[in-house]
């Protein structure tokens, strides 16, 4: 049953990871016009346990893009500086867009592994009652 169990536990950190990366592409589709707002990304990475075959996935510190900001001229905005210009958004929102489609295609993903390893143990169990 630790192989049921353990699998269980890998989609469960994988929908842990993916709702979390849904949080952050929606706080980027969110500050898309805030001027001077930098996108956030988060990154994946595994942890493995000692003597596991298969590892969690676990979430690290949310990171800002470094990328410099577009300038944006515009005179009569209140951040423009003596030039007319303020710094803009770093967030693309086809990118965010593609994200958000990509996280949610891993969820869901990870949602129908839970959902067979569940139904796998069940059937087991079942078998073994008779």
């Amino acid at each position: 049953m630790s192989d049921f169990s353990s699998a269980l536990s890998v989609t469960a950190s994988g929908l842990r990871a993916q709702a979390q990366r849904l949080l952050v592409v929606s706080e980027n589709i969110a500050n898309a016009d805030t001027p001077g707002f930098r996108r956030k990304t988060l990154p994946f990475g595994r942890e493995v346990q000692t003597g596991a075959m298969v590892g969690e996935v676990r979430t690290g510190d949310v990171r800002l893009d470094r990328r410099a900001l577009p300038r944006i001229y515009d005179p009569g905005h209140p951040l423009a500086d003596a030039t007319g210009h303020y710094n803009g958004s770093g967030v693309d929102l086809i990118v965010e867009l593609a994200d958000a489609r990509q996280a949610q295609r891993s969820y869901e993903a990870n949602l129908k592994m839970f959902e067979q390893t569940r139904q796998m143990s069940s059937g087991l169990m079942d078998l073994l009652r008779r």
